[in-house]
């Protein structure tokens, strides 16, 4: 779980993010021996391709205009991405080419919570492309697309784009492997409710706060509909660096992401920390598959109002960390900051597996959200709902003054847990007890409380007798006027049946889920 009250790593790092802004190139940020890197300019376009075609399967013979040649790594040619992209950059699919991040690679320069700074820059990424970290470097390897520019990695169900760690491409991972690398974090300029500064404003233009992990690259902002780019048919593998202890980078973070932005069709595999977590902002999220998460597979904090549908969620086998669920909500100790947490999630299945958590689905803080259509596995009792204020603001009434939308609403959800339907847990002397949390789950409608795992699920992922037999909810009656993102289905869980394959051909297999033959093992990366 993210803490934003890390003083001390803020000002130890405070120095260092004024000396990258005062510096104007990529050598400023350009790993130590690397030299200097030439960044394309604005308008620099698609680099020129690489001359001649390799046999598949073979490296390329050298890199396209624009990058460092890294070398030979496994089958490919790695073509070096440089440290700062200003401007426009494009990741071309090259016969026998791997592209390389070397340490941090920022996508343009903050531009601020108003957007009038620096330049805007964009990233494409064109599909079937590989990028690698370099894990023999010392750096911590992971991208950071800055608030005001943009990233364009839109693959195809055919041609997924993969995200992953050196060892992936050479042989050396194995379904256990995880924490290689970094991972991708996009900063927006959409509201957020942990402002850094003193007497500002939850939600304004200047309330803005630091990306666990970076040291400074900072999200947040006014503007709910802010676009930070699209992300479709993409996997990332192996990642989650640790920095130092209860600070680390996830599979995907975004912070202040507003709902301009479209994340769909994304694999998040073996992240050692969060698979995805989201700090605040507006944007929306379909079609998520989550497999091997060591911590929490979906984390939501801060902020955050968006909707999700359509999601599989699939913890690694026996995993015993503590404080790990298949979906945490929270505020970070700020229970009536707003903008209030308010999602909504429909469509989804999650397998809770760590027997070292007290429950598969922990909601706190005082967020809002409703669950729609869901079922969840667990070997511990599948809720935890946790308030640390004496009129317990997780469950309270609406109350439009503090953004408050009324305790958690569950409706057509199969829950297969083990013992009671809940845990408790005491904060400030005050506890939601079991009692408090089977109510709110009662509100709702056509809610199964005593399901069991062989009835909740088959083959995994797809849904058992139990899970098939309960009447769906029409999640777009959810949506708020003017929205239509959340659709109707006529039955509960990420997928309707084995005919259902909007998972398959995209993602990778492995001992925590197998998709089908259409898809090639996690362990391995497409050669061709």
């Amino acid at each position: 779980m993210a803490d934003f009250k890390r003083i001390s790593l803020i000002l130890m790092t405070s120095v260092a993010g004024a000396t990258l802004a005062a510096c104007d190139g990529a050598s400023s940020v350009a790993s130590p021996g690397e030299g200097v890197i030439v960044v394309p300019g604005p308008g620099t376009g698609t680099p020129t391709p690489t001359p001649s075609t390799p046999t598949p399967g073979t490296p390329a013979a050298s890199c396209p205009s624009g990058f460092t040649d890294a070398g030979v790594v496994g089958s490919f040619r790695g073509c070096r991405i440089p440290s700062l992209i200003v401007g426009s950059l494009t990741l071309a699919k090259l016969p026998g080419v791997a592209y390389e991040m070397n340490g941090r690679v920022d996508v343009g320069r903050d531009r601020g919570g108003a957007g009038t700074l620096n330049e805007s820059s964009n990233l494409t990424i064109q599909p079937g492309v590989i990028v690698y970290a370099n894990t023999t470097n010392s750096d911590n390897d992971f991208l950071v697309v800055n608030r005001g520019s943009t990233i364009n990695a839109d693959g195809t169900a055919t041609q997924p784009i993969i995200f992953t760690a050196q060892q992936n491409l050479t042989g050396g991972v194995t379904d256990e492997s995880q924490g290689l690398w970094g991972g991708i974090i996009i900063a927006g300029r959409a509201p957020i409710s942990n402002c850094n500064l003193a007497g500002v404003t939850g939600g304004a233009a200047n309330c803005e706060n630091v990306v666990e992990g970076t040291g400074n690259a900072l999200y947040g902002g006014a503007t709910p509909g802010d676009n930070s780019g699209v992300m479709r048919y993409v996997q990332v593998r192996y990642s989650g660096t640790v920095i130092s202890p209860n600070n680390e980078l996830q599979g995907i973070t975004t912070g202040g992401v507003g709902s301009g932005t479209r994340i769909e069709y994304i694999q998040i595999h073996n992240s050692s920390d969060d698979g995805i977590e989201i700090f605040g902002g507006t944007h929306n999220g379909r079609y998520w598959v989550i497999t091997g998460a060591d911590d929490d597979s979906i984390d939501s904090d801060v902020g955050w109002k968006g909707f999700i549908q359509f999601a599989i969620a699939i913890q690694k086998p026996s995993n015993t960390t503590s404080d790990n669920y298949v979906m945490e909500i929270d505020s970070n100790n700020s229970e009536d900051a707003t903008p209030r947490q308010n999602g909504r999630i429909a469509n989804f299945t999650f397998v809770h597996t760590s027997t070292g958590t007290n429950a598969g689905l922990r909601l706190r803080g005082g967020a809002d959200f409703s669950f729609v259509n869901g079922i969840i596995v667990s070997g511990r009792p599948c809720l935890n709902i946790v308030a640390g204020t004496a009129d317990k603001s997780t469950i309270r009434a609406a109350d439009a003054a503090l953004d408050e939308q009324g305790p958690p609403v569950f409706r057509s959800n199969y829950f297969a847990c083990t013992g009671t339907l809940s845990a408790e847990t005491a904060v400030n002397g005050f506890t939601v007890t079991n009692a408090e949390q089977e109510a709110v789950v009662d509100a709702g409608t056509n809610n199964v409380k005593n399901g069991t795992a062989a009835n909740a699920l088959t083959s995994g992922y797809l849904p058992g007798t139990g899970a098939a037999a309960v009447t769906a909810y029409n999640a777009a009656l959810l949506n708020p006027s003017g929205s239509s993102f959340l659709v109707s289905t006529s039955y509960i869980g990420a997928v309707s049946g084995p005919t259902d394959t909007w998972y398959q051909g995209w993602t990778c297999n492995s001992n925590r889920a197998n998709f089908g033959a259409a898809g090639s093992a996690c362990t391995t990366v497409p050669v061709t």
